[in-house]
């Protein structure tokens, strides 16, 4: 695996990984109604793009027979916000999520992280040290889905002593 930053020609493939991860990994917590609300396969890639070029944008590939294959992606702006974290359906649990937080929380120089975590991932964020702030229901396309809002404090990042 190969952490890179991002390029405008991910975004097609980024978009269909965030599908693809949503309506496998998420379907243990979400209803088909809900899933289909949160992605329904037609992203705006303009503004994903535009979004992700304005982050800090990190991608995880593999190297396949000449060409790359996105198994990760995950941004954060410059205020600590961690908006999307998404990894490959079938590249659950080998770290791959771990690896873009560490280097977008090694790049972005914060004193909070904050992100609005799914039923999902919430137990990923608890083990890296995020806490929960509230549950929240957001809508989306009429749909309300359930997230909670958690933030990871930097106590010290460097110290005089």
């Amino acid at each position: 695996m190969i952490l890179r930053r991002y390029r405008t020609s991910d975004c097609g493939e980024m978009a269909k990984l965030f599908y693809d991860t949503v309506h496998s990994v998420n379907a243990a917590d979400y209803t088909e109604e809900q899933l289909g609300a949160w992605a329904n396969g037609k992203v705006d890639l303009e503004a994903w793009d535009r979004s992700f070029r304005e982050h800090i944008t990190v991608v995880a590939v593999e190297d396949r027979e000449d060409a790359e294959q996105i198994i990760g992606f995950g941004d954060m702006d410059s205020t600590g916000y961690l908006d999307r974290l998404y990894v490959h359906r079938d590249r659950q649990r080998q770290g791959i999520a771990s690896a873009i937080c560490d280097e977008l929380e090694r790049t972005v120089k914060a004193e909070t992280y904050v992100t609005h975590a799914s039923i999902t991932a919430k137990p990923f964020f608890l083990k890296r040290g995020y806490r929960v702030v509230k549950e929240q229901q957001v809508e989306r396309r009429g749909v309300l889905l359930a997230n909670f809002v958690m933030e990871k404090k930097i106590c010290e990042r460097y110290s005089d002593k």
